[in-house]
């Protein structure tokens, strides 16, 4: 009797153990990008979809997104930060306004045992222990948008009338591609390339800003023709380009200036309008990012080419990995998920909007991990 009563009183803690193992924690993921408009606007919106997701699935997130009203209000960020850290959230995960300014922020979170995942870089933070990074090199973005400018101005590639170059639905048009393409003998061939461009930079002096400029200059400066008449700062905001590109035009009349490379969409798209109002369409404009907006003016023809930075992959993987770090299982998380800047043209829209490519996300297997650790 005695031993028939010790086995019920076994089996029934080995009943109540697995099922303490299988009961998910709700997770709590403080999300801060630099302002909620535009391509950070879409970043949420995936962060979300993928929380939504994994609820259904059995695994309970709540995403808080808070922003500061700019681009140039760094201190709210940090008092974002701050504020996550007080509510005790279980991951932060940032687009930071500015690396230097959130560093001691991030630092605090870090003791406080709550793990970061930065998103829109790849560069590590130096001083940080950033979790994972999911992003992009902005010296490689700036780098790729510089080779379309080339192309589509009669270089090799797939934009203008240069050499045509046969690609694959699947073809990445990015670093590698464009570095293949472009070797030292054809660049040599292409000396003679005489064109005028202005650029429109984020944040002047600030790291997104300088690194993109770098990469833009690094491709644009082997050709002695091509001359940039100006870089002016509009703050990544597009009222702030409508002003700078007025004021480019102004200075450049009819006939003058080929095209504008703006660092960002929302830069861009106040260039593209500006030039359309201004009757100065011959003005080419190039940009970087990727939202919905701007992928369906490049299928009208109104922008050129874009280089992607993946906005829907910050979201989508940035709670992913955020839900994984809440459950202890950082040995799973890499701490760095390239998202491989690539040109976006009318041949290839499609795959970035309206339904992006993005990979499943096995939410069933991540359960099954974290039940294992029990």
């Amino acid at each position: 009797m005695f031993k028939k009563i010790l086995l019920s009183i076994i089996l029934i803690f080995v009943l109540t153990c697995g099922t303490m193992a299988a009961d998910i924690p709700k997770i709590t993921i403080g999300w801060t990008p630099p302002d909620i408009t535009g391509v950070f606007k879409t970043a949420t919106d995936f962060f979300e979809a993928s929380a939504r997701q994994a609820t259904e699935n059995g695994i309970p997130v709540e995403i808080i997104t808070r922003s500061p009203a700019s681009h140039i209000e760094f201190a709210s960020q940090i008092a974002i930060i701050e504020d996550f850290i007080q509510r005790k959230v279980n991951v932060i995960a940032i687009s930071p306004i500015e690396v230097e300014v959130v560093k001691p922020a991030l630092i605090k979170a870090k003791e406080a045992g709550i793990p970061v995942v930065v998103v829109n870089l790849l560069e590590p933070i130096e001083g940080v222990d950033v979790d994972c990074y999911i992003g992009f090199d902005n010296t490689v973005a700036g780098t790729v948008s510089a080779y379309a400018v080339i192309d589509y101005f009669g270089g090799p590639g797939i934009l203008g009338e240069g050499e045509k170059v046969d690609i694959s639905e699947s073809t990445y048009l990015d670093l590698e591609f464009w570095q293949n393409l472009y070797t030292p003998e054809v660049i040599a061939s292409l000396q003679d390339l005489k064109l005028n461009g202005a650029i429109i930079e984020g944040i002047a002096g600030g790291f997104f800003s300088v690194a993109r400029l770098r990469g833009f200059h690094s491709v644009i400066d082997q050709f002695p023709n091509i001359k940039i008449v100006t870089t002016l700062p509009a703050d990544w905001n597009r009222e702030k380009g409508i002003k700078v590109t007025e004021d480019i035009l102004s200075a450049n009349p009819a006939g003058t200036l080929d095209f504008i490379w703006a660092a960002s969409n929302e830069m861009g798209l106040g260039a593209m309008l500006t030039c359309e109002r201004m009757n100065r369409t011959e003005v080419k404009i190039f940009t970087n990012d990727g939202t919905p907006e701007s992928v369906e003016r490049i299928r009208e023809g109104r922008l050129i080419a874009e280089t992607w930075h993946g906005f829907p992959e910050w979201g989508w993987y940035g709670t992913k990995y955020a839900v994984m770090l809440a459950l202890g299982l950082k040995d799973m998380v890499p701490q760095f998920f390239d998202i491989r800047p690539r040109i976006e043209w009318q041949g290839n829209a499609d795959k970035f909007y309206p339904n992006p490519e993005l990979e499943p996300i096995d939410w069933n297997a991540i359960k099954e991990a974290y039940q294992k650790k029990f």
